[in-house]
């Protein structure tokens, strides 16, 4: 018990700050293994391990040869199947409040989201298939390349003009960002999930896959219903009125980020002053 109390008093507030930081980071890994396909992957390499070791205590030579080699090679293969991870938990640490002081956004949500749901209601009445991806704080340059660049001001008009069936540009996705419309008929990534409904046809999929793949909000409008869904971090929210699409678009923007930044920028001032 005193040594356990001695090893306390020997503690600094270095060693303290350095013990949270550790658990913060064991805790945010866990958190994302738990989160994404990683559980099912790490189970797997568990079971390799034990495996592993078992063989050399066994003395199986040929065995343990074969599993130490695949581990070896197996670490450069969890960086190329954990990517999509890896650049999402990458995009978090940029989108904090550290990194949002570097790279504040200039969005006028309030029309893009009005001009989003005018559109949105239209076609879902008129049974017109649409697919609108609005980015947050993570730009879709390498998305957008894959379509037709547009660079317009974002109108209900021109939204519902692009995706009329039998025009050029309606087959694919449109890229919204800066209040802008950026690209139309862009091609996005379908989801890997396997437990979504049957009744959901590619459009959906393609919201969902780029929803767990990038930061941003997907808005689709089904051809065969006319019923409007919205994709959010790998989550389908489905059977959208107008109204309750511009409160779920409103809630997926509402950040309190400028005030974080303005305080924060205060904050390095006020340091600086007292240090002159």
């Amino acid at each position: 018990m005193s040594l356990l109390t001695d090893n306390f008093r020997m503690l600094h507030l270095w060693d303290i700050i350095d013990i949270l930081i550790v658990a913060y980071v064991v805790y945010k890994g866990i958190k994302l293994v738990i989160e994404t396909r990683a559980f099912q992957l790490i189970r797997g390499i568990v079971i390799l391990l034990v495996a592993t070791q078992l063989s050399g205590w066994l003395q199986l030579n040929s065995v343990n040869y074969i599993l130490v080699n695949v581990m070896q090679v197996g670490m450069i293969a969890l960086l190329i199947v954990f990517q999509p991870e890896l650049r999402r938990t990458l995009e978090k640490v940029g989108r904090s409040k550290i990194g949002s002081i570097f790279s504040p956004v200039d969005y006028d949500i309030e029309r893009v989201v009005g001009q989003v749901c005018e559109a949105s209601a239209y076609m879902s009445e008129s049974r017109i298939g649409a697919l609108m991806v609005i980015e947050k704080e993570t730009k879709l340059s390498d998305v957008g390349k894959t379509g037709t660049v547009i660079n317009a001001d974002v109108s209900a008009e021109l939204l519902v003009n692009i995706f009329i069936p039998k025009t050029p540009l309606h087959d694919g996705a449109v890229i919204i960002g800066d209040n802008k419309i950026k690209s139309a008929a862009c091609i996005l990534p379908l989801t890997e999930q396997n437990n979504i409904s049957r009744e959901l046809g590619t459009r959906h999929r393609a919201a969902i896959g780029m929803s767990e793949n990038a930061d941003c909000v997907v808005v689709v409008v089904s051809e065969e219903t006319g019923r409007i869904s919205m994709a959010k971090n790998g989550f389908l929210t489905r059977n959208l009125s107008r109204d309750s699409l511009a409160k779920e678009l409103k809630k997926a923007f509402k950040d309190t980020r400028t005030a974080d930044v303005s305080s924060a920028k205060q904050k390095i001032k006020n340091w600086t002053v007292k240090k002159k």
